[in-house]
């Protein structure tokens, strides 16, 4: 058996990953964490999940919380991801991230945490297909070259806060990687104006916001004559919640170090 954490419990992945743990045979929910100044602190987390008591309250204390789990899984906000983490290894737990839009700051600083002894899952994206595209878009990238031109669209529902997405951020680094270019100078973050003809070595970002949808991912491989589009559609939360409950059965006999779910998937 599996003993899980769940951090960010009372959001809507965080109820999801509560229900899926509560039904699951070889899982069991150890903990569950908010917020100090969470409405709901102190209520059972099932009843908030609507799986039924559990008999585990919310709290805001990561180690005690933490004490009896073997993993946590932390959907909270990026700003307390570290400081979650960290309390989390104290309590001797391997940790699961999927939060996005992490300052490069904590990023480094959780290589550091691996390499100290940790066991640490952080992902963009704890889809399995949205994975797998990962790895297809790479190798698209390398076969077709530097004469197709790349065009990656995301869109995502009116309340998401980052823009790119970290999938569609992850996409590009992939991109970026195959064809030898720089994420960070090659990429154009939409297009307004005069802005001449399109360069050979630009990858183009565009995030759309509306409605309720989950997650949407496309990558555009174009050139004289034909396109291709590789395309990811996530149309529940489960799909991201189960992905996130892998990568805890996996780090449950994981060495110590930095995985993705490349890593967790046999990907690499």
């Amino acid at each position: 058996m599996i003993r899980i954490t769940i951090i960010g419990a009372a959001g809507r992945m965080g109820k999801r990953l509560v229900d899926l743990t509560a039904g699951a045979t070889d899982l069991a929910l150890a903990g569950a964490v908010e917020a100090a100044t969470h409405p709901l602190q102190g209520q059972d987390a099932g009843i908030i999940a609507g799986c039924g008591e559990l008999g585990v309250p919310i709290s805001a204390d990561v180690v005690a919380a933490a004490t009896d789990a073997d993993v946590t899984i932390d959907f909270s906000v990026a700003d307390n991801v570290l400081a979650n983490t960290r309390s989390a290894i104290a309590a001797d737990c391997g940790v699961v991230i999927g939060t996005t839009a992490m300052p490069a700051a904590d990023r480094e600083a959780l290589k550091q945490l691996a390499g100290d002894g940790a066991r640490i899952v952080f992902a963009p994206n704890m889809s399995v297909g949205v994975n797998l595209l990962f790895k297809l878009c790479g190798e698209a990238a390398r076969v077709l070259g530097d004469s197709y031109d790349i065009e990656v669209v995301e869109m995502h529902h009116n309340q998401k806060q980052d823009a790119p997405s970290g999938t569609a951020e992850r996409l590009g680094q992939i991109l970026a990687e195959a064809r030898e270019l720089s994420y960070e100078n090659d990429t154009a973050h939409g297009r307004s104006g005069m802005v001449g003809a399109r360069p050979r070595n630009e990858i183009g970002m565009h995030a759309l916001r509306g409605g309720d949808v989950v997650g949407d991912h496309t990558v555009v491989f174009a050139t004289g004559g034909e396109r291709l589009e590789l395309t990811h559609k996530a149309g529940s939360r489960d799909t991201f919640a189960n992905g996130a409950l892998r990568a805890a059965r996996f780090l449950k006999t994981a060495k110590p170090g930095l995985y993705d779910m490349q890593d967790v998937l046999g990907l690499t």
